[in-house]
């Protein structure tokens, strides 16, 4: 496999811990696909979730960060490929993917639902061509479910424009004040409504990864009442665009940390930040991007792996263990930031 000069810079710069250097700990490398979502998961048992591919085309830059990381944290396949939904920036790296890795499973969320956008109808299409052609496994999962992946659990929290309708174990909080500052929004994209979310736990740790999904299902998860509960990780949702990261969520999970896949033009509106600024129990939030919009609202430069310039691709790793602690490494810097386990 011959990697594109970034992609080579990434492998040998990006990440100084990995699965290989951390025994029993989980691993997650949020991988810069400029905008769009891609997330590599790799448990103490050695088994790989990546939960979205990035975007088509760009001489494969996007599929050549992924498996930088791969290889770096000894992966010699990925086992599970989660598909959040069929939008250009979350299934479009799926051909480029397979070409420079083996892969084992999909999960999607069924049919798409968005027939009427010829991009999204092509995504899918296309998606689905390479599934037959190569005869790949999958996996259609529904809110409820709970995904066979070894070393953590992964329950699926919503898809295909659905929800869970109970809350989970610990949660179940009336969450009214934070329901009234939530404004539904139209018009929200179906695929976008539908996207596969996921619940994902290590230990004490507990990770949310939504996709892309938007306010108004938000507000079917949290409102009236919080199903969710609290988490430590919350993955902005949508690179942290406005119409998602409502307060009826960000403001009831309670989540000590915050990572946005944003963009330096796409996603981290100002909206978002100021949600996330006001979140309760809140740390830290770490952008992959500088904010162009956001301006004066986005974090201290140690807190974003891409400064503003030429596309650099560098990412975040964070590595934790099961009492609840865990790390987060900026590759740009090589600095690592702990957080010790809740009390």
């Amino acid at each position: 496999m011959k990697l594109s000069f970034v992609a080579a810079l990434f492998l040998g710069t990006a990440f100084a811990a990995t699965a290989q250097t951390a025994p029993g700990k989980l691993t997650v490398d949020f991988i810069d696909v400029e905008g769009g979502q891609s997330t590599l998961f790799i448990t103490p048992t050695g088994q790989s979730l990546l939960i979205d591919t990035g975007w088509a085309g760009h001489d494969s830059r996007d599929a050549d960060r992924i498996v930088a990381a791969a290889h770096k944290a000894g992966l010699k396949r990925i086992d599970y490929v989660l598909i959040t939904h069929y939008h250009a920036d979350h299934v479009g790296g799926v051909s480029n993917l397979i070409a420079k890795i083996p892969v084992g499973t999909f999960i999607d969320h069924g049919p798409n639902l968005q027939v009427d956008d010829p991009q999204t109808a092509k995504g899918y299409a296309d998606f689905q061509n390479l599934l037959a052609a190569n005869h790949f496994k999958v996996i259609v999962a529904k809110p409820g479910d709970d995904l066979p992946i070894t070393g953590i659990s992964v329950h699926v929290l919503s898809g295909a424009e659905n929800v869970i309708e109970k809350p989970l174990p610990d949660a179940g909080q009336p969450n009214a004040e934070a329901c009234a500052a939530s404004h539904p929004t139209t018009p929200e994209e179906p695929e976008n409504v539908s996207s596969l979310g996921v619940e994902i736990t290590f230990g004490k740790l507990k990770i949310l990864d939504l996709g892309d999904l938007t306010i108004n299902k938000e507000m079917e998860l949290m409102c009236p009442v919080n199903k969710v509960g609290k988490v430590d990780i919350l993955v902005v949702s949508h690179h942290g665009w406005s119409h998602s990261s409502s307060p009826a969520l960000v403001h009831a999970i309670h989540s000590r940390v915050a990572i946005m896949d944003n963009g330096e033009t796409k996603g981290g509106s100002i909206e978002t930040f100021k949600t996330l600024k006001d979140a309760p129990g809140l740390e830290q939030l770490w952008q992959l991007h500088y904010s162009l919009e956001a301006k004066e609202l986005n974090q201290p430069e140690k807190f974003i792996a891409n400064l503003p310039g030429p596309d650099a691709g560098n990412g975040l790793q964070l590595t934790a263990t099961k009492d609840g602690s865990f790390a987060i490494l900026n590759s740009r810097t090589g600095a690592t930031q702990s957080y010790s386990a809740p009390h």
